[in-house]
């Protein structure tokens, strides 16, 4: 799944072309070549590509939709197993049948660790002054809902929050204005990274330095750097939380995401290895690796079973070990990145505790009336009609 006939992001297809490019040059899976498509939702076709998968697919791997919630009833109703990259939206996110490599679940506040960490330890000072300012879509509400709540639980409710125009703003001046006048110290940006360097442009070019910005991974990235400029990234302090995923521009250090590197070069020359990719990559494996235990006798239900036994994923050294036989939990570890004019790097203020990663971080579960992923039951089905 994919919405690149909205975003014009190939980062998908070109995971998908270097997993199975590898995988088929070295025989497939026990003999079996992997038939690899595309599914462009286009952002608001996700259903028609979900009955487009329910009638063609074995299953969905290495994929995203930010709609995808849209489809995830349809999904579980045709017992179509989905190992994607990311999911989104509440319908989807920890929905029957998924089998993700993204931490955290459902019932779970993804990243209470590194929201604890920025106003506990790294910036106390900005405990009483965080603001969050999104774009306005149905996914990015939740998430602001969500954070929020979070927010509020450490006793420190957000002094400023404010919507704009998820299709893109011309001016952002009004924008930098209200969280100079809101004094804001710790900003976390929801939306695209495009919108982010020109918010933080009119801030640098008013003199006003925020503590930190919670950059968000998708952020995380050649792209943000060179729209920011060195000037706004000297000049303001961007953080991402890449969830327990080994950082890329430190590859040389860790085979399995250099391997990454050299496979993309060779199988999806040109294209771009950002965090979904790796994570994608991830799934791939994760799929890979389970079907091939099954043997000649390969069903989904054998795959399932396969994936859900795994407690302890690393997708072959490319993340921090992640337990697929919880289905709702909290996320067990970190790692924060800074972005500077010489690229991103590990934040110098996080002390990782486990390799490139803190574990046992802190978790926090969600109060609030969210939505809840779909289950088997809600479409008349059971674990016994999966064959």
């Amino acid at each position: 799944m994919s919405d690149v006939g909205f975003t014009k992001n190939h980062e998908y297809e070109a995971a998908a072309k270097a997993f199975t490019g590898w995988c088929n040059d070295l025989g497939g899976i026990n003999g079996r070549k992997i038939d690899a498509t595309i599914r462009d939702t286009k952002m608001l076709e996700v259903r028609q590509r979900i009955a487009e998968a329910c009638r063609d697919d074995f299953a969905l791997v290495g994929g995203s939709a930010a709609l995808d919630g849209m489809g995830a009833k349809e999904r579980v109703a045709c017992m179509l197993p989905e190992f994607p990259s990311q999911s989104t939206q509440r319908q989807n996110e920890g929905s029957d049948l998924q089998l993700t490599v993204q931490p955290g679940g459902p019932s779970y506040f993804r990243y209470a660790g590194f929201y604890e960490w920025l106003v506990k330890q790294a910036y106390p000072q900005t405990a009483n002054a965080v603001g969050i300012i999104a774009g306005d879509s149905p996914v990015t509400k939740v998430s602001v809902d969500q954070r929020a709540e979070f927010f509020q639980s450490l006793g420190t409710p957000m002094s400023y929050t404010e919507l704009y125009p998820a299709a893109g703003v011309s001016n952002w001046t009004p924008y930098a204005q209200n969280i100079k006048s809101k004094g804001v110290k710790g900003l976390i940006f929801m939306g695209d990274y495009k919108s982010l360097a020109k918010l933080e442009q009119e801030l640098t070019n008013m003199d006003y330095k925020l503590d930190w910005v919670d950059a968000n991974s998708n952020a995380y990235g050649k792209s943000f750097l060179e729209l920011a400029g060195p000037a706004v990234l000297n000049a303001q302090n961007n953080l991402a939380d890449i969830s327990g995923t080994y950082p890329l521009e430190n590859a040389a250090s860790n085979a399995a995401t250099k391997q990454v590197l050299d496979l993309f070069a060779k199988y999806a020359p040109g294209a771009e290895v950002t965090l979904p990719a790796v994570k994608a990559f991830s799934s791939w494996l994760l799929f890979a690796k389970s079907a091939a235990s099954c043997g000649d006798d390969l069903t989904r239900k054998c795959l399932v079973e396969a994936a859900r036994k795994e407690t302890a994923w690393t997708g072959g050294g490319l993340q921090a070990p992640l337990d697929l036989s919880v289905q709702d939990g909290p996320a067990k570890c970190m790692n924060i990145e800074k972005a500077t004019a010489e690229g991103w790097k590990p934040a110098p203020e996080f002390q990782p505790t486990q390799g490139a990663y803190r574990c046992d971080i802190a978790s926090y579960k969600l109060t609030g009336d969210y939505g809840k992923p779909v289950t088997l039951a809600d479409v008349g089905k059971s674990a016994n009609d999966l064959q």
